[in-house]
């Protein structure tokens, strides 16, 4: 397939899709990200390792694509729709796949419109690894239906069309988010808790009780590792689930721990990687001045 495509954000899934879509045979691309200015970013190391040239603007990387597509932090998916809107061409499809609230989408979507491009909501509805654009992602609005018949086209053989609304694909996001975060900081809360008091494996034996037989162990480590590895961007994707709740008449106390816990959790992530799931949680206690509650008990 023969298309330009640019790339609003150069972290961990703009590089796969960089990949991918070289995988496939799509090789002009450009990308932009905020972070291109400090040499060491993540989003830097990106563009160096995967040979492209950094683009000046969002403007400047977008001026003559066919595909756009925004990856870039939720609380960031309104700036990057205006950065891109200044030079988008007539008719690109934009593909916001920004974890962001509906309310969010929608102002996305109406300054694309108004530039002239087509705006596609896509909501991923598992981690981008280790399906990559072959995850299951869930569009939405009112170019969807088109953009889905090329979506394959573009690697991304697990798209499914969702409502023609802006807003509802996130709104099905950031909801699976508050259990999926959610579980994840209750998790990690109850194994450092837990592991205090040596009862870390009798409490992830209890959860096959209730819970499918499982390797409760190897999933909890699964869970924390993520949330010290992306809490940052995951207490800010809560934060948009906060409000989704909140939008819906419903008070988001859940939605609203999981915030803090993630954020807590992201100073930690130099402890990773670590080969158990007890070193992991010792790691992380140690980092944070933990201590078994007999010794605090004594002083």
């Amino acid at each position: 397939m023969s298309a330009r495509v640019a790339l609003i954000g150069l972290g961990e899934v703009g590089r796969v899709f960089v990949e991918e879509l070289r995988a496939v045979g799509i090789t002009d691309l450009s990308a932009w990200d905020t972070a291109f200015g400090d040499p060491e970013s993540r989003a830097r190391r990106n563009a160096r390792e995967l040979g492209l040239e950094p683009a000046g603007s969002a403007a400047e990387a977008v001026a003559g694509a066919e595909l756009v597509v925004s990856a870039v932090t939720a609380m960031n998916c309104v700036d990057a729709a205006s950065s891109a809107a200044a030079g988008i061409p007539e008719g690109a499809y934009f593909f916001d796949l920004n974890s962001s609230s509906p309310g969010h989408k929608r102002e996305a979507a109406a300054l694309i419109d108004r530039a002239g491009g087509r705006y596609v909501e896509a909501a991923l509805m598992s981690p981008i690894e280790p399906r990559r654009l072959a995850s299951p992602f869930l569009l939405g609005g009112p170019h969807a239906d088109a953009f889905g018949a090329a979506a394959a086209g573009f690697g991304m053989a697990g798209a499914r069309l969702g409502s023609p609304e802006v807003g509802v694909a996130a709104a099905t996001k950031l909801c699976r988010s508050v259990v999926v975060k959610g579980l994840e900081a209750l998790m990690s809360e109850s194994l450092l808790a837990a592991r205090s008091y040596g009862v870390e494996r009798e409490v992830l034996a209890s959860l096959s009780n209730i819970l499918p037989e499982a390797d409760w162990e190897a999933i909890a480590g699964y869970f924390m590792s993520r949330s010290l590895e992306h809490g940052g961007r995951r207490a800010e994707e809560m934060e948009e689930a906060a409000a989704t709740v909140a939008d819906a008449g419903v008070e988001p106390w859940m939605a609203r721990a999981t915030v803090e816990r993630q954020r807590w959790a992201a100073q930690y992530r130099d402890v990773l990687p670590q080969e158990t799931t007890t070193a992991l949680v010792d790691a992380v206690r140690e980092a944070a001045g933990l201590v078994p509650a007999a010794e605090e008990e004594r002083a």
